[in-house]
């Protein structure tokens, strides 16, 4: 174990894996370092990630860098540990050296940090066997102190790599720290070794020190406290037995923990009034730039786009179709999905009904009709799929498919200029074009087309006004006649 400082501002760390958490841990570890003044490289040198090589891109402030990734973890482990520069290997990554470095996720997020003052080194070491309680702490002593030299959290492991102990002989001797804030927890004997150090005044510094747990002698049976170590095996490792051996051996010890932030701020001011604390001068630390996708998010800045799609949308946590989110139509039919899509809006359901009705009976027209045929014939070439596709897809105009289309707006902008199923008819002679829809070479009056029959029963019967189809109908029944 080190007996002086672990971290500096050119210590550089390899993160092995490359899973979401341990990602979010290595951007706010490079982020940290950007906090720090004076501090010009980034605090993560590599990632060792199983089966991926290269090179991943992160930001370093406003320089975007590439942080090299290693697929061999044993070998990048080995190369790691002879390098003579590597003096710490972290098995349990929950630790922060304010100003200059941090390892895992401690301390959280960038605001966080700063309104804990991690971004500057204070006077108070800490140390616990608690990740999570540990930003707690971080925010609670800077409140009441200048804020934390350094901060460890050793967890909760039945056999712990290092000690409380270890971790307060070891900031008695950095000159920098002047005091000490521990935080354990029922369970195991670790306490006791610090015990010890302070019996055998080997620790001259002050200690405030706090065991969690006092509530477990409330449980009528014995209760594990997360971690594997919080468990109490006996009433010396009672949180309440710790705390007294403690005060007994001169650290100071609040009554509970409410009162620990007091006793925290009561033993500084102390050493201020002593003269053995100087007040740090503050300063605002550098401004971390903000990514623009979360920018963008937050509504704090805003982009033109290159592309305008009135239709769909898959920029947000789900795709949209006409600003519909994906999850709420997922369990209705494809007619409610071609709505949004065609016509941007959701339409009633006799309406999406209709569409479904009209894909069904004419997903398929034969092989007889000229698309289909084309098709055929590309495949028979030797084509591939999208080829022998784009082939009959291409044939649809004015007289195959497309007349669909045309009849649709002839009828309607004759219906709506008044004009009679005749007046319609024989202007459209006088101009030379066929009405489109009328003049099917197999389905005529005698053989009627038993899916129009479908479709026009379905519209009578659902449509509040079909007064168009009616009008085609009218107009076919002029063209019959003679």
């Amino acid at each position: 174990m080190s007996t002086g400082q672990l971290f500096s501002r050119t210590t550089q760390a390899l993160f092995y894996n490359y899973k979401q958490l341990l990602f979010n841990a290595c951007l706010i570890s490079i982020s940290f370092a950007v906090l720090i003044p004076g501090r010009e490289t980034p605090s993560v040198a590599g990632i060792i990630n199983p089966g991926a090589e290269g090179f991943q891109k992160l930001f370093f402030g406003q320089e975007e860098i590439a942080i090299p990734v290693h697929s061999t973890a044993a070998a990048s482990s080995m190369s790691a540990l002879k390098q003579p520069t590597i003096r710490v290997v972290a098995i349990i990554a929950e630790g922060i050296q304010a100003g200059a470095f941090k390892i895992g996720d401690t301390a959280g997020t960038i605001d966080n940090i700063v309104q804990c003052k991690l971004y500057r080194p204070g006077s108070v070491g800490f140390v616990s066997k608690s990740g999570g309680m540990s930003n707690e702490m971080y925010n609670t002593i800077a409140r009441v102190t200048d804020g934390i030299y350094e901060g460890i959290a050793i967890g909760g492991d039945v056999f712990p790599v290092s000690t409380l102990s270890d971790h307060i002989l070891r900031f008695n001797n950095i000159p920098r720290v002047k005091m000490m804030v521990i935080l354990g927890e029922l369970g195991g004997q670790d306490e006791y070794s610090l015990v010890e150090s302070l019996k055998q005044g080997k620790v001259n510094k002050p200690v405030v020190a706090w065991v969690s747990g006092t509530c477990a002698r409330l449980f009528k049976s014995e209760v594990q406290f997360g971690h594997a170590g919080a468990k109490s095996g006996g009433e010396m490792e009672s949180a309440q037995a710790k705390n007294q051996a403690l005060k007994e051996a001169g650290a100071v010890v609040p009554t509970s923990y409410e009162v620990l932030e007091a006793v925290i701020k009561e033993t500084f001011d102390k050493l201020v009034d002593e003269g053995k604390i100087r007040p740090i001068k503050e300063f605002k630390p550098p401004q971390i730039p903000e990514d623009l996708n979360s920018a963008i998010k937050s509504g704090k800045v805003r982009a033109p786009t290159h592309i305008i799609s009135t239709i769909s949308d898959d920029r947000g946590e789900e795709p949209c179709y006409a600003g519909v989110p994906m999850s709420s139509i997922v369990e209705q039919g494809f007619g409610d999905v071609i709505s949004l899509l065609w016509f941007k809006r959701s339409l009633l359901r006799y309406c999406t009904k209709f569409i479904e009705i009209c894909i069904m009976l004419c997903a398929d027209h034969g092989p007889c009709v000229s698309g289909a045929h084309n098709t055929i014939v590309t495949a028979k070439a030797g084509k591939d799929i999208v080829s022998s596709l784009v082939s009959g897809l291409l044939t649809i105009g004015p007289r195959f498919g497309g007349a669909i289309d045309d009849a649709a707006r002839y009828f309607k902008d004759a219906y709506d200029r008044g004009l009679t199923p005749y007046e319609f008819v024989e202007g459209m002679k006088k101009k030379g074009i066929r009405v489109p829809g009328i003049g099917h070479r197999i389905k005529r009056g005698d053989n009627r087309d038993k899916r129009v029959e479908l479709l026009q029963l379905f519209a009578r019967t659902n449509f509040p006004s079909v007064k168009y189809m009616e009008y085609a109908v009218q107009v076919e029944t002029y063209t019959l006649k003679g």
